[in-house]
């Protein structure tokens, strides 16, 4: 599975911005689908999930601020609004297979500043 996640960009405390992330290969072995983050000097951190059921979780620290989507021919998008300085990172989107196995792509970078 190659994954390749674009939408970054800077954006001002407050403001929105929606990534997207592509998926390709063996797509139809993809069970869960993720954005992580890694900001400067952290650890990556997964921040929110959506099964091939739907079935959606988020991080506290972005419910009621992000929204996940995934369309059957499994790209998702990660909308992102309210943002704050604490969110600028670099995100990836990665998957888990039906087989348990981990694929990420290349992260796209958010900057949150005035």
């Amino acid at each position: 599975v190659q994954l390749q996640a674009s939408g970054g960009g800077l954006v001002q405390p407050g403001g929105s911005l929606r990534l997207s992330c592509a998926a390709s290969g063996n797509i139809f072995s993809i069970n869960v689908m993720g954005w992580y983050r890694q900001a400067p000097g952290e650890q990556r951190e997964l921040i929110a999930t959506i099964t091939r059921g739907g079935s959606i979780w988020y991080v506290d620290s972005v419910k009621g601020r992000f929204t996940v989507s995934r369309d059957n021919t499994e790209n998702s998008t990660l909308q992102m609004s309210s943002l704050k300085s604490e969110d600028t990172a670099v995100y990836y989107c990665g998957v888990r297979t039906i087989g348990n196995s981990y694929y990420w792509g290349q992260g796209t970078l958010v900057t949150v500043s005035s």
